[in-house]
């Protein structure tokens, strides 16, 4: 009988509820002896024979309902009817699966032994919650751990990880899921009053059968998923307390659950709750948090705050659930409750917590940028944050401050140790917080640029260990994008600073970040202003004067020339600053070795294209970058050069660009512009021309039908260039066209005065261009020098010369650019020819008393001489004569000019007559080897000694 004694009074329950529910009748003393007699044997008192599991069982329900004091020993005998039904219930799927049910013996049948004893217990709970309730929860829920443990190794029992699978196996079986029902029957009756029984049951049982037993817990918390939630944590700070865990614990986690056996089940249920109720954790575990920071009543709340840190260190789903909303959480006056709370720990202490925020925060994933911007802006708010509510006390900012650099230490131990650690087969170890701001390379580097005290600078260490973790993508993009954002040369120091950080392990850093910004740039990824900063930073590193071959910007010349053709395309973009930038920074780019000659068609035509553009825009930056260019182009290869001066002269005498050096622009064909308006009715001009013609007698009709033609050319448009800026330009693209004749070998000449020295190739590239831009039906074997007579065939042909020479003024620069190198004048002896026998006409037949009259011939007659002159066409005593004609008569002028006509008819310019001087590299003529040119010099003779009044100093310049 003393087995059957409940040896706790204060725990036994009050009387048995009323019999009518169990269908028995109360049993005498006599009765009552003889089934614990039964109970406790095993036997049948009346017939001696053993009783079966049904009887034995049924036997118990009988002593439960009428001696409750036998509770505790009728409980655990009932374990073994579970125990039973369940093993019976496994071989049966086992027998099944296998297809051996028809052969095999089946165990008894239990089910409504089972349902007896649900009734029963449902009964005593209902009518007496608070006596029954805990005890029947408590064994229940352990039988149920007992159960899975037991049976978790059966053959056709799903793992522990295939949560489903177990849970609706165990849900099948009628035992399990009695029992399930009495638990939950249980704690519904006592969520109200005390649920911590039935929780404080469910944690212990979770600590000795995890993870066996997570179905039970699954199933539980989603059916009671607030009272679970608060509960737990509830019963697991208070055992935390129990076992006073300290801090120092939190950093060993496997220590920790030793002292603490309770936090890992707390730590696995809420983990099953997570899934589909991580609003309601967040909530009560921010709740139990600020709860945590007001006045201290116990040690409880004291021990809240490590025991919250103790759940993040073991359960980074936690961590991220109550991360990025906890940090939301943290106003300043949130702050000082926090160092209030904290203030009275010892140093030790309070070390070991900051050495646990910042392990903390390297492995938080979600709201990692977050979390980052609260440190940084605590600990050093920024300049433009003048709120004054956002003041903290100053143990706060530097609480702040030391975990920043012990976070950024202790991201850097994580990130170079990867390298080591990942020699063996192990993967290297990632991390979380790393991982995260890898979505915030952009904002990173917004915040870097700042250049804000110290935050810059620990963003700056940021972005290196980023760059060095995720290598290769995110130290190309923190790179790209200092250089896109940057606007001075401290902020574009920042990207060279990390660069050469990052290049001692990366050597493809370079040419990556330069490919990303050209995709970026052509895929649209580029506003225009930031395309346009992003140019002017490169060039800007282009050209700082680097330390050697390995600095920055030797090796990003060398990077960018070979995406000359990519960025070349952006000389023709549609925004100038674009198209300016670009052509800047393609102006410092060393050029490459070798480039496609299709690719540097394409790029010197843009390049030029883009030079006429900044002229008509009169930016003398962009003028001085696109000269530039075109002068290192121009270097390249004698093709080069020959293509550029083509494309130069040919735009300079294009009619959209022939305003800017004082030419006059050629009306589009089909221009109706000076009609406009104009209404012609032939109606009434034929009214009044019979009206004024008398046609009487006459068997004659005359219709007026109208005028062939368009009447009078419209008059031509008003030069809208200044003087100033068309000699500007002339300059401008002179001193363009001579340092591109040169071939890059010198620096551009400062006036078009210097032009000494041009290459015969390419003097001879730009009369080739200018013949076939006038004169395109002529060909190159037209050299020789007709007599006068043969101008008389060619008058049209001369009068469009002269007419084009008179239209732009650019024409006589452009010979004697030409006549600086000799023998290239002689291919354009058609131009000569035409422009000297257009002159010599009008001359002839002028009727002014002197050539002042007619100042635009005066003009072209002084630098035809002088320019055939320069160009060795001419011997000197002919060439001067240029500089008397403005003193002397029309007819006077036109009679020099004839002799001139004379002697080149006589000594054709032809190019096998100049010799080549080795050492100077230049060709000359020696006019001692023509015929004698005093025959040639009467005419001038007789003009000196009939003006010798005037003339007479000048008399010395034209002796032979």
């Amino acid at each position: 009988m003393s087995a059957l004694c409940d040896p706790s009074g204060a725990a036994t329950p009050g009387p048995p509820p009323t019999p009518a529910h169990g269908g028995h009748s109360p049993l005498s003393s006599q009765e009552l002896a003889q089934e614990i007699k039964a109970f406790l044997s095993g036997v049948d008192p009346v017939h001696g024979n053993k009783l079966t599991i049904k009887e034995h069982a049924r036997c118990a329900i009988l002593l439960l309902r009428s001696l409750p004091p036998a509770r505790n020993a009728v409980l655990d005998h009932l374990r073994n009817v579970f125990d039973e039904y369940v093993c019976t219930y496994l071989l049966e799927l086992e027998s099944s699966e296998g297809g051996l049910g028809a052969g095999r013996a089946q165990g008894p049948n239990l089910d409504d032994v089972v349902q007896e004893i649900q009734n029963v217990l449902s009964e005593f709970v209902r009518m007496n919650p608070k006596a029954w309730a805990p005890v029947v929860s408590a064994w229940s829920i352990d039988l149920m751990g007992q159960l899975s443990s037991k049976y978790a190794g059966r053959h056709g029992v799903p793992h522990a990880s295939s949560l489903n699978e177990l849970l609706q196996l165990w849900m099948s079986c009628k035992a399990t899921r009695t029992l399930m029902d009495i638990y939950t029957q249980c704690l519904s009756s006592m969520i109200s009053t005390c649920p911590d029984a039935c929780v404080d049951a469910l944690l212990d049982t979770s600590v000795q059968h995890s993870p066996h037993f997570d179905w039970v817990v699954a199933h539980i918390g989603s059916s009671f998923p607030n009272t679970i939630i608060s509960r737990v944590l509830s019963c697991g700070l208070k055992d935390f307390c129990v076992h006073g865990a300290a801090p120092v614990d939190l950093l060993f986690p496997t220590a920790a659950d030793k002292r603490v056996p309770k936090i890992a089940s707390v730590v696995g249920i809420l983990g099953h709750l997570a899934s589909r109720h991580s609003g309601s954790i967040k909530q009560e575990l921010l709740r139990m948090f600020h709860e945590s920071l007001g006045p201290v009543r116990d040690q409880q709340q004291k021990a809240t705050v490590p025991f919250l840190l103790q759940l993040a260190v073991m359960s980074p789903m936690l961590l991220g659930t109550i991360s990025s909303e906890l940090v939301d959480s943290l106003k300043p006056s949130v702050l000082s409750q926090l160092h209030q709370h904290f203030a009275a720990l010892p140093r030790e202490d309070l070390e070991n917590m900051v050495s646990i925020v910042v392990h903390l925060i390297c492995q938080t994933s979600a709201g990692a940028y977050r979390i980052l911007q609260f440190l940084v802006n605590t600990a050093m708010p920024a300049s433009v944050i003048t709120t004054p509510g956002l003041a903290v006390h100053d143990s706060v900012r530097e609480a702040c401050d030391r975990i920043i650099q012990l976070l950024l230490l202790n991201l850097q131990k994580l990130v170079y140790n990867r390298g080591s650690a990942s020699l063996g087969d192990a993967p290297p170890r990632a991390v979380p917080f790393l991982d995260e701001l890898k979505g915030h390379v952009r904002e990173l580097c917004v915040e870097t640029l700042r250049l804000e005290r110290k935050r810059f600078l620990w963003q700056h260490q940021l972005l290196g260990l980023l760059a060095v973790y995720c290598t290769p993508s995110c130290a190309t993009d923190a790179l790209f994008y200092l250089l896109t954002l940057a606007q001075s040369q401290e902020e574009l120091g920042l990207a060279t600073q990390l660069y050469a950080v990052l290049s001692s392990c990366m050597s493809d850093l370079l040419p990556a970040t330069v490919q990303k910004c050209v995709c970026q740039i052509h895929t649209g990824g580029l506003s225009e202003q930031h395309m346009v900063q992003l140019f002017h930073n490169l060039a800007l590193i282009v050209q700082w004067e680097g330390e050697g071959p390995a600095s920055m910007s030797t090796q990003l010349g060398a990077v960018l020339s070979l995406h000359l053709y990519d960025l070349g395309q952006l000389l023709l973009h549609r925004n100038p600053e674009v198209a300016k930038s670009a052509s800047l920074l393609l102006s410092v780019c060393p050029m490459p070795r070798a480039i496609r000659p299709a690719h540097l068609l394409v790029i010197i035509r843009s390049a030029v294209h883009q030079f006429f553009l900044v002229l008509h825009r009169q930016c003398p930056t962009g003028i001085s970058y696109s000269s530039r260019l075109l002068f290192h182009l121009s270097g390249t290869s004698p093709a080069a050069m020959k293509a550029i001066l083509q494309q130069l002269v040919e735009g300079a005498l294009h009619p959209g660009n022939a305003e800017l050096f004082g030419g006059l622009a050629e009306l589009p064909a089909g221009d109706d512009a000076s009609l406009e308006g104009t209404k012609v009715s032939l109606l009434d001009i034929n009214r009044r021309f019979t009206a004024a013609v008398n046609f009487s007698g006459s068997v004659w009709s005359v219709f007026h039908a109208g005028v062939i033609g368009r009447g009078l050319k419209p008059p031509q448009p008003a030069r809208r260039q200044e003087p100033e800026e068309i000699v500007h330009n002339i300059q401008n693209f002179l001193s363009l066209l001579l340092s591109c004749c040169l071939g890059g070998r010198h620096s551009a000449p400062e006036s078009p005065a210097q032009m000494a020295a041009v290459n015969p190739e390419a003097a001879k590239a730009v009369a080739v261009v200018l013949v076939e831009s006038i004169c395109p039906d002529v060909t190159n074997s037209e050299l020789g020098w007709p007599p006068e007579e043969h101008t008389r065939s060619t008058v049209e042909r001369d009068i469009q010369i002269c007419r084009r020479f008179r239209d732009n003024p650019l024409l006589f620069q452009l010979l004697q650019l030409v006549a600086a190198g000799p023998p290239a004048l002689c291919y354009c002896s058609v131009l000569l020819r035409g422009l000297l026998a257009t002159l010599m006409a009008h001359w002839e037949a002028s009727r002014h008393n002197d050539t002042t009259s007619s100042p635009w011939h005066l003009h072209a007659s002084c630098a035809l001489v002088a320019c055939m002159a320069e160009g060795s066409l001419l011997p000197p005593v002919l060439g001067n004569m240029h500089e008397i004609f403005h003193q002397l008569a029309p007819f006077e002028v036109h009679l020099l000019l004839l002799s001139v006509w004379d002697y080149m008819r006589d000594n054709s310019p032809l190019p096998q007559k100049f010799t080549f001087q080795a050492d100077k590299g230049l060709f000359f003529r020696d006019f001692s080897r023509d015929c004698d040119a005093g025959k040639y010099l009467y005419v001038l003779h007789s003009v000196l000694h009939k003006n010798i009044d005037r003339l007479g100093l000048l008399s010395g310049r034209f002796q032979t």
